[in-house]
């Protein structure tokens, strides 16, 4: 899929470009121009329905990644999700849902926003591990060239809070999620912003592992690049006072109000019918403001970071008739200025997602998709 008209400086653009953060950025350009096969991943949970976080936002950074030439990855993390307790922690269920709804809804997304699903490549945890030795070597390492004061501070990457009483288990999910990186060779480490501190131990031990080390092609070991994208906000209002949130616990109260599936109502999930998507967003938390408004959060980040060229807001005579913005800048100051109504922002979104979601539908209403999709979903 990859434009083979692109320089060095482009592919580097569509790597980087609507993120959140990129850790290790100065290392792209010579990457590529190295010539060497470079390769992604993104390491998934099997923890209920497919929201548009989970669906759109991750495969839309994917779809970028296979235009600058890199081979993706979805890794499908079902010994994550026995050890973080999803899905009852029943590790059949786990991996029917991996191989079937899982592949097939990140399919039909990716598709959605314009990638090909045919060269996405997908690996089960349980298969990465099995009989592989220099994987269990390679965790042992990474634990070696860590501190246990670390790994209690990273189980934030698995939706617990530093200071919880976990069982040990989940002391041992930080290290594993390092410990892939390297065993599948990759160069590309994406996840959300919440993986941050996962990404970054694999950066700092990089240097220290001798089992399975990422080289390049000649021969030198090098870092893993951390890219980060961004958490959509859920539909809820939020759960303090942002006029109490200090600076520093901006980031915190972003991950805390990111869209969960636990939170069907605050969530709009891949498949979800055009009523159901409407009713959602009727109810959605709009206020005036532009900080921290999901409305405008969701547009931002699925309508113009999609390359969808414009956006239109249909009004009333009455209201000032209809109007287009073709760019977020023009749509969040006129929002700002109070030039234009929650409802109409609702609205429009509303419009936006049916139309982005299609593709999604119509594949689940494939009668081989439908009859799996039928037959797992009372299992989420």
């Amino acid at each position: 899929m990859m434009d083979i008209a692109l320089d060095v400086a482009e592919r580097t653009k569509l790597i980087t470009r609507n993120l959140e953060e990129v850790i290790g950025a100065d290392e792209i350009p010579g990457l590529l121009a190295s010539g060497m096969p470079l390769r992604h991943y993104i390491g998934l949970e099997i923890s209920g329905r497919l929201h548009l976080g989970t669906g759109l936002m991750c495969m839309q950074k994917i779809r970028d990644l296979q235009k600058a030439g890199i081979q993706c990855t979805v890794f499908l993390a079902d010994w994550h999700t026995w050890i973080n307790e999803k899905l009852g922690g029943d590790r059949e269920k786990i991996r029917q849902v991996a191989n079937g709804y899982f592949k097939e809804g990140l399919k039909a997304s990716l598709a959605a926003v314009g990638g090909d699903p045919s060269t996405l490549n997908f690996i089960l945890g349980s298969d990465l591990y099995h009989h592989n030795d220099q994987y269990w070597e390679t965790l042992i390492e990474v634990t070696k060239a860590t501190t246990l004061n670390r790994i209690l501070r990273s189980i934030s990457i698995m939706g617990r809070t530093e200071g919880e009483s976990v069982d040990f288990a989940k002391l041992i999910y930080p290290p594993m999620q390092v410990a892939d990186i390297f065993m599948m060779e990759i160069n590309f480490a994406q996840g959300g912003i919440d993986q941050r501190k996962a990404h970054v131990i694999a950066r700092d031990v990089a240097t220290s592992l001798t089992i399975k080390p990422l080289r390049d092609n000649k021969g030198k070991v090098i870092k893993p690049i951390a890219i980060h994208h961004h958490l959509l906000l859920g539909l809820d209002k939020p759960p303090v006072n942002l006029k109490e949130v200090t600076p520093d616990q901006l980031r915190e109260l972003r991950t805390q109000m990111k869209m969960s599936k636990s939170k069907p109502n605050s969530a709009i999930f891949i498949h979800d019918s055009p009523d159901e998507i409407r009713r959602k967003m009727k109810k959605a938390f709009c206020p005036p403001e532009v900080d921290f408004n999901p409305v405008l959060d969701w547009t931002e980040h699925l309508v113009f970071h999609n390359d969808i060229p414009e956006f239109q807001v249909k009004r009333t005579p009455e209201n000032g008739g209809d109007v287009t913005f073709y760019s977020f800048e023009e749509l969040r100051d006129t929002y700002a200025a109070g030039r234009l109504h929650p409802m109409d922002l609702k609205n429009a979104l509303t419009d936006a997602l049916v139309d982005l979601l299609a593709p999604v539908r119509k594949r689940f209403a494939d009668p081989e998709v439908k009859a799996m999709w039928d037959g797992l979903e009372s299992l989420l």
